[in-house]
């Protein structure tokens, strides 16, 4: 059974591009995994943090039910 490389290529005309990066360590044909924040490789571990970081973008909170006021606190008693 072939090991199947889905994502790891992209096709445009004809030229094929790599989307992954090579480890370092391992050499080519060994690519490294893609995670929001750092870049691993899954045979020997190397990883590097990733520079840029896609933010998520904001989304609304639920609105809920409102949050019942806290109870004054007791007064002093006069002496």
């Amino acid at each position: 059974m072939a090991k199947g490389r889905v994502g790891l290529y992209s096709v445009k005309g004809d030229t094929l591009t790599r989307t992954h990066k090579f480890c370092p360590k391992c050499g080519p044909g060994t690519f490294l995994a893609q995670h929001p924040n750092r870049l691993s490789c899954g045979k020997c571990g190397y990883s590097e943090a990733r520079t840029t970081i896609a933010k998520a973008p904001d989304v609304p909170k639920p609105a809920g039910k409102p949050k019942a006021a806290k109870p004054a606190p007791p007064a002093a008693a006069a002496a």
